[in-house]
Formats: structure tokens, C-alpha cells, sequence
């Protein structure tokens, strides 16, 4: 039930920005902060959550710490969001087989 950390830790609209900045590119926690209206310290807390969940990962590069999303982290919340549609889609599929049935019936 990993998906339900990745949920959690996505909830919050700065952290869903944190990541999203981080996701289009790997960055330190200044560059992020600069992107974004919250300070450094917000930032590095969030981060903190975002690791926590298993969705972000940090290297060392030098004296900085530049922060990654971890796409294994993703894969278990895409797997949950999948079956979902998955399911839609053969709903979708079956709904538009019986409506081609009764239109030849």
C-alpha cells in the first residue's frame, strides 16, 4: 500500500509544486525555493515528505544536494491508478459492444 504515502505526500498543493518543479528538472532546494513563493527551509520540509514517501531521491554533488524524482516511487501509485483504468476502459469497451448488438438486434 505504498500508493497510499505517495497520495498523502501528494495532497498538498506546495508539495505537488515542489515535486512538479523537481520533476522537470533535478534540482538544489535554492533553485526550487526560487521558483516557488515559500522559503528554503518550506522547501527542504517538503522534500523531506517527498522522500519519505519514496518519491524523491537526493545526490550529493559537491556541497549541494540536488533532488530527483524516483520514478520507482511513482510505480507503485501508477499501478493503483491503473487498474482503475483499466477497468474504465473495458466498461467503455463493453458499453459500445452492447450498443453495436442492439443496433444489429
Amino acid at each position: 500500500m505504498a500508493y497510499i504515502n505517495s497520495l498523502s505526500a501528494l495532497a498538498d498543493p506546495t508539495r505537488r509544486q515542489v515535486f512538479e518543479v523537481i520533476a522537470a528538472t533535478p534540482s538544489p532546494v535554492g533553485a526550487v525555493a526560487a521558483k516557488l513563493p515559500v522559503s528554503r527551509p518550506a522547501v527542504s520540509q517538503h522534500l523531506k515528505v517527498l522522500s519519505d514517501a519514496g518519491l524523491v531521491m537526493c545526490r550529493a554533488q559537491g556541497t549541494r544536494r540536488i533532488y530527483a524524482v524516483r520514478p520507482e516511487g511513482l510505480a507503485e501509485l501508477r499501478k493503483w491508478l491503473d487498474q482503475f483504468w483499466t477497468k474504465a476502459l473495458d466498461s467503455f469497451a463493453s458499453e459500445i459492444n452492447d450498443k453495436e448488438a442492439d443496433r444489429h438486434d
